[in-house]
């Protein structure tokens, strides 16, 4: 009776995908520059305001990237922006 092979081993497919992440950089990486916070509904909404007023949406591209509301009225929230205003 032939004796049936097991599953290919994954240790060349593991070393490709670690040697490409090596030589390709990760898209978008250092294009933007992203905060997450957890405060509550007053202190987001006042966090969110000072990101637009010290990196103005226009010239940063700043935005509020996602948000989700926690037990207590607190919200986690990621906000975004270009490095500089170059």
């Amino acid at each position: 009776m032939a004796k049936v092979p097991g599953p290919p081993s994954l240790d060349g497919l593991r070393q490709r995908i670690a040697r490409h992440r090596q030589q390709t950089p990760e898209r978008g990486a250092g294009q933007f520059v992203r905060e997450t916070f957890t405060l509550t509904r007053p202190e987001a909404r006042a966090k969110a305001r000072e990101w637009f007023d010290a990196f103005p949406k226009a010239a940063y591209w700043t935005e509020v990237e996602s948000w989700r509301q926690l037990e207590g009225d607190r919200i986690e929230f990621t906000m975004r922006r270009l490095p500089s205003a170059d």
